[in-house]
């Protein structure tokens, strides 16, 4: 496994909508595995690949709760409630921001076998699902967030 750089807001990878994955490869697992133990060195719930320069539909998440969630391909297939929290962004570094996102969230996605799988989460792991997929689509937390906040 190799830690990876996480590209900063600013870097035009950060914008672009990425491509599905096509077929589970050897070059996706290892992908998987990089992304794992760079969130985990940048102290990360979440990290999606274009965070890394990848322009993949390619997120993980660790939670305390949840522990490690891997999704190929992943879609929001229902959403239900409402929170609103700070959230932070490992490549929006030393800024937090006030943002509103559905308390209970379902996400449809492969798993690394190549198995479809539903995942539904609340509280912290919605609230990931929802900020992880959105950098898939280019777009990140700033751009929803009611408040900013400079740590």
């Amino acid at each position: 496994m190799a830690k990876l750089k996480i590209v900063k807001v600013g870097d035009d990878a950060l914008r672009k909508v990425c491509r599905p994955v096509d077929a589970i490869t050897p070059r996706i697992i290892t992908l998987l595995n990089d992304m794992t133990e760079t969130m985990r060195a940048a102290d990360g719930v979440g990290l999606a690949a274009p965070q890394v320069g990848v322009l993949r539909r390619i997120v993980v998440i660790e939670t305390p709760d949840d522990g490690l969630i891997e999704l190929i391909n992943p879609k929001i297939i229902a959403y239900s409630g409402e929170q609103e929290g700070e959230e932070g962004c490992l490549s929006v570094p030393g800024r937090w921001g006030i943002v509103k996102r559905p308390m209970h969230v379902t996400v449809r996605a492969m798993n690394r076998k190549g198995e479809v799988v539903d995942i539904t989460g609340s509280g912290l792991l919605a609230r990931a699902f929802c900020h992880e997929l959105d950098h898939l689509d280019g777009k990140l937390y700033i751009d929803i967030a009611k408040e900013m906040i400079n740590s």
